[in-house]
């Protein structure tokens, strides 16, 4: 069982880090952070199709992580 998990955790960080690599860049988002810039007019747009998408297959995987995480810390403490 504590085999099976760890397999399952492993391929889902490797998911993860896909999922992180896809999603798309916000670079003017990054500069106005960095430099203090102020509320563009676009700025706070809800996100829409492939991105929407992909937020959401990288929450589920986050989940999962997390779950997967604390069975092993369950299964290896007893």
């Amino acid at each position: 069982m504590y085999n099976v998990i760890e397999t399952i955790l492993i391929i889902v960080s490797i998911l993860i880090i896909i999922a992180v690599l896809m999603q798309p860049t916000k670079q003017q988002d990054a500069l106005n952070a960095l430099s203090g810039g102020g509320g563009d007019l676009f700025s706070n747009q809800k996100k829409r199709g492939f991105e929407a998408f992909m937020v959401k297959v990288t929450y589920v995987l986050l989940v999962l992580f997390f779950i997967c995480s604390l069975i092993l810390v369950y299964l290896s403490s007893h």
